[in-house]
């Protein structure tokens, strides 16, 4: 057996590595990054050094593959959600945010850490990318009609604003523990952005 298909099928070494991260997650609610070491996860998870290095090459290592393994869950839940054009009127939202949203509420304690207070730049890095490519992915199928941008504005310019915007309000609402419902505050930000058809009709 492959060292890869072991690390995607052993119960352990899910296991030990659920436990080195659930470890460095625990630390970094208690001190700054900087402080963190391979000891003091070791310490944290039960383990022993040998056993991390097993697993990741450094700190940084980990927080890469913590990021990747992130995005990839994300990625694979909005897959799930139907491929919808543009949102009617009366429903003022669209799914696959709806979707991110409750994600994020689910595994708050997670992301509040990592994103809210945090702020690891990798892990922000990648959840911005993943929102640009979203929004570059809508616009590309016809989801948001061309109608909606303002014809002095390129639309990268329009993306980069708005990834930011939302990952932005995503910071305050974990910072402020969570209170609109995911639904609600997707609503809200489908209001606000202006990527609909029928705000920017009436301008």
């Amino acid at each position: 057996m492959s060292p890869t298909k072991l690390t995607r099928t052993d119960p352990r070494v899910l296991r030990t590595r659920q436990l080195i991260r659930d470890a460095f997650l625990d630390l970094l609610q208690e001190m700054e990054l900087e402080k963190i070491t391979v000891n003091r996860i070791a310490e944290r998870a039960t383990i022993n050094r040998v056993t991390f290095y097993l697993h990741y090459r450094d700190i940084a290592d980990m927080m890469e593959r913590m990021a990747d393994d992130t995005i990839e869950e994300i990625q694979a839940i909005l897959k799930d959600v139907p491929n919808q054009p543009q949102p009617a009127p009366t429903d003022k939202v669209w799914p696959v945010l709806v979707k991110m949203l409750e994600h994020i509420a689910e595994n708050s304690n997670y992301y509040r850490v990592m994103l809210a207070s945090k702020r690891i730049p990798v892990f922000t890095e990648r959840l911005l990318k993943l929102m640009v490519e979203v929004l570059t992915n809508k616009i590309e199928k016809g989801d948001i009609p061309s109608s909606s941008f303002s014809v002095s504005v390129p639309k990268d310019i329009i993306i980069w604003y708005v990834s930011s915007a939302f990952i932005g309000t995503i910071v305050s609402w974990l910072r402020n523990d969570m209170p609109y419902t995911p639904l609600y505050l997707a609503k809200q930000l489908y209001l606000l952005v202006p990527l609909n058809s029928e705000s920017s009709s009436q301008e």
